[in-house]
């Protein structure tokens, strides 16, 4: 077997004893990679990168991984590298079958070692030994370390940093019994029992960023203190404006281009704009201020075509679920009927044509169409569900008259001013509501005081928001499963997390995705949320832009390795005027 049986793919008792016979990254490396599209250019060293991010309206979170920040890849990525990454040589642009735009989801054939180089499978206890590459070194960071090599307890400190964070999603790492270095460049990990998300968790999952002790000490909450092994240090911060990463020149990853290796990062500066304002940040896109913008509506697009038409585009349904969660655990919303209700009197279908001018999916969430095996769509669905996404607003009024709220109700919904979109569909869901006497007070939040209100469990009845699919389990677990934290409902179902944990126990990936489909039936039709269409996104970058297809991805909302092998074609950009 080779490396890219991970925790997606199908094990049977026999394939997982094959596995423990030891396979490794080294192996896959033999095969030969996908043809490339179209000849290669040769690439230029120097210059800068300008770049709006998915989450172009956010600053970064908290640059301590201990705060469980789920932004914390996009924002630190470009120096905190990780055990495993995605393999952008299956590509769509280089031949392959993959878009690398999803926020959670490796494809199985497209995982690749990134500070680790190999790995193998052991039995009795069931363990994992990986061995990571020699010589990657971390830069000289004045005042907080001198230049050294990574070693294995690097990786160990970690891990068990993360472990003991108060902040932990509730059972992440209760599958590791104990991670140990076995020598300078091995680290076993031991486990209680099977995860079918191992890899994923701690390996390039949204908490798996390599962070030295000495930057922990020092202070890892301090973005002055931050020094990773990634190809770029972090060299300045200004909140809510822009975070500057300039070249590691001591990074150790080259880049195949045309057959030829080439010593990376490409340019020698790379600025993350943060734009709140949406008129603005499209002003930026066209001025050329930013060389890339990675997330632009479908109503900004025409414009900017005809307005900056040599700007090069993707398409691609956002990674994210729109939804008004209802607290299950506070009335009206305790009543499956009244959840069911309001469902029912939103004409969802008007908001894919009118609101989203046809650029959404009707049903997308919370399994994504990318997720091919686990995803079901909705005419396969049982009719309790379908009829969620049907108008139907005298089957609402009489669901509420029979729950006892025959003239309605009202109840407040907590929005996050961060998303213009957002602010925009919500007066929209407000106006189908009160046709059916429901009233909702929305109350905007900016987006520290409105992620609070959800981790602390003390957002209100109402509460809209986007929630990242992630992958095809962990957008299960994550959002329905009792106490955890990206569950805004508060759901809780004894039973479901009996399945839940059924299904990460399970080795055979079909027989996951049967669970995971019969699981989302479930909480579909529960209705613990307004379920809501699911746009498309698109994704904008200047032709100066090299060695770029519109990737967005390759780990846990992590694009710095993308970012890294971009380089600008200086003359080009001159030749266009700017």
């Amino acid at each position: 077997m080779m490396f890219r049986k991970s925790w997606r793919a199908s094990i049977s008792a026999m394939a997982l004893a094959a596995t423990l016979s030891g396979l490794s990254w080294q192996a896959a490396a033999q095969a030969p990679a996908p043809a490339a599209a179209a000849a290669a250019e040769k690439p230029k060293y120097g210059g800068s990168l300008s770049i709006g991010m998915v989450y172009v309206t956010l600053s970064p979170l908290s640059w301590d991984p201990g705060d469980w920040a789920w932004k914390f890849g996009q924002d630190t990525g470009l120096m905190y590298e990780q055990l495993f990454v995605g393999d952008l040589s299956k590509s769509k642009r280089k031949g392959g079958k993959h878009a690398f735009v999803a926020d959670s989801w490796l494809p199985t054939d497209a995982i690749k070692g990134e500070l680790a180089e190999s790995y193998q499978w052991k039995e009795n206890p069931l363990r994992v030994e990986l061995k990571l590459r020699k010589g990657v070194m971390f830069p000289d960071k004045p005042g907080v370390m001198k230049s050294r090599e990574l070693v294995a307890q690097d990786v160990v400190d970690s891990f068990y940093r993360l472990d003991k964070s108060p902040k932990k999603v509730p059972t992440y790492f209760d599958h590791v019994q104990k991670v140990e270095a076995t020598d300078k460049h091995t680290v076993l990990f031991t486990f209680n029992n099977y995860n079918a998300e191992w890899d994923y968790r701690f390996g390039w999952g949204y908490y798996s960023g390599i962070v030295p002790k000495e930057v922990i000490d020092a202070g890892a909450g301090n973005w002055k203190n931050a020094n990773g092994t990634g190809p770029f240090q972090l060299t300045d911060y200004v909140q809510g404006n822009t975070v500057t990463f300039s070249k590691n020149n001591v990074y150790w990853d080259k880049e195949t281009i045309g057959g030829q290796a080439y010593k990376l990062p490409f340019v020698d500066k790379i600025a993350y704009r943060t734009i709140k304002d949406e008129s603005s940040f499209i002003a930026a896109l066209r001025t050329a201020k930013l060389d890339v913008l990675e997330g632009l509506r479908w109503s900004a697009v025409e414009e900017l075509k005809k307005s900056a038409p040599q700007l090069k585009w993707s398409r691609w349904l956002n990674t994210g679920g729109n939804f008004l969660a209802m607290r299950v655990d506070t009335k009206p919303f305790d009543d499956i009927r009244v959840r069911r209700a309001l469902n029912m009197a939103i004409n969802k279908k008007e908001i894919v044509s009118s609101f989203y001018g046809g650029n959404a999916e009707l049903f997308a969430y919370p399994m994504h169409t990318d997720y091919v095996g686990y995803y079901e769509p909705l005419d396969k669905m049982p009719k309790a569900a379908q009829e969620l996404f049907e108008y139907n607003p005298d089957k609402a009024k009489a669901l509420l008259a029979e729950a006892g709220y025959p003239k309605g109700f009202s109840f407040k919904v907590q929005v996050c001013s961060c998303s213009p979109d957002h602010m925009d569909l919500v007066p929209l869901l407000a106006a189908y509501l009160g046709k059916g006497g429901v009233k909702i007070e929305i109350p905007a939040m900016e987006n520290g005081a409105f992620l609070s209100a959800m981790t602390t469990k003390t957002n209100a009845a109402g509460y809209f928001m986007q929630n990242g699919h992630t992958n095809p389990t962990t957008s299960i677990r994550k959002s329905f499963v009792t106490k955890q934290t990206w569950n805004p409902s508060q759901y809780s179902d004894p039973e479901f997390d009996k399945r839940m944990q059924a299904v990460y126990l399970e080795k055979d990936e079909s027989k996951r995705q049967l669970l995971i489909k019969l699981m989302t039936r479930d909480i579909v039709e529960k209705a613990p949320y307004i379920w809501l269409p699911v746009p498309y996104v698109y994704t904008a970058w200047w032709p100066w832009v090299k060695n770029y297809g519109g990737e967005l991805r390759v780990g846990s909302e992590r694009p710095g390795p993308i970012h890294a092998r971009m380089w600008v074609d200086q003359d080009l950009k001159k030749k266009m005027g700017f």
